[in-house]
């Protein structure tokens, strides 16, 4: 009997080893879910700087474009007086 309860407690502490590891196991994929969803953020945010950085460019090159127009109408008008 007293080898039998022997070997139950050593089945018990088997069992609680896993569970403990599997415990462990969740946790650590939790947070890989976190910092997955978190560099998704950061994508999602590279993108949309990425996005305003070209539309500046844009913006800067037509406001060029409108003071070289300008400048353009301003000799016109001078060489005609």
């Amino acid at each position: 009997r007293k080898a039998k309860r022997k070997v139950a407690k050593k089945k018990a502490k088997r069992k609680a080893k896993r569970k403990a590891k599997r415990k462990v196991a969740k946790k650590k994929a939790k947070r890989k879910a976190k910092r997955k969803a978190k560099r998704k953020v950061a994508k999602k945010k590279a993108k949309r700087k990425a996005k305003r950085k070209v539309a500046k460019k844009k913006a800067k090159r037509k406001a060029k474009r409108k003071a070289a127009t300008k400048k353009k109408a301003k000799r016109r008008t001078r060489r005609r007086r």
